[in-house]
């Protein structure tokens, strides 16, 4: 359970950054839970497709399964600190429905390995659904907020602590120390 709340805090932390983003630009109330709620259900959705293709394949893999969840995860991670990196901006001013959605589901595809990394433990699906999209809300809400109110500074650097945050998962789950 612990590695579970870890990740979805981890793969979050983009839809914070982007949510702080678009918090600069100033959102009022009804606009703040349609962004929330957007991004949430494709946090939510996305792993649930990963996991249920991790737990058909965990059974056929065996114990090599944790290796490739856990590798999955650090690759993840990897993928995710190298890209905040690279992102001279991150600002994304998408507050159409239509721009939300392609947001939301452009910052969950990584839900989609990150849910296949998952479902080689043998996660609950509802439960790690839940999670993970709860946390996804929490934190859209909060980087709207803090948005608003901080600027763009705390923008800058989430997107590398998600990814640290990945691969620390990723290797404690490979070698056994989180299950």
């Amino acid at each position: 359970m612990i590695g579970l709340v870890l990740v979805a805090f981890a793969v979050g932390l983009s839809n914070f950054a982007a949510a702080i983003a678009i918090g600069v630009s100033g959102v009022d109330a009804r606009l703040r839970w349609r962004i929330g709620l957007i991004f949430g259900f494709f946090e939510g959705l996305m792993p649930l497709v990963g996991l249920l293709l991790g737990q058909r394949l965990a059974h056929d893999l065996g114990s090599t399964s944790s290796w490739l969840g856990g590798g999955l995860l650090a690759a993840t991670g990897i993928y995710t600190f190298v890209q905040a990196r690279r992102a001279q901006s991150t600002h994304v001013l998408a507050t159409s429905l239509p721009r939300l959605v392609f947001t939301a589901a452009a910052l969950s595809i990584d839900n989609l390995v990150v849910g296949f990394a998952l479902g080689t433990y043998h996660v609950n699906l509802v439960l790690a659904a839940v999670v993970i999209a709860g946390i996804s809300v929490s934190l859209s809400l909060l980087g709207l907020e803090l948005g608003a109110r901080l600027g763009t500074h705390i923008e800058r650097y989430s997107g590398e602590f998600g990814g640290l945050l990945l691969i620390a998962v990723g290797a404690c789950l490979a070698t056994g120390l989180l299950s």
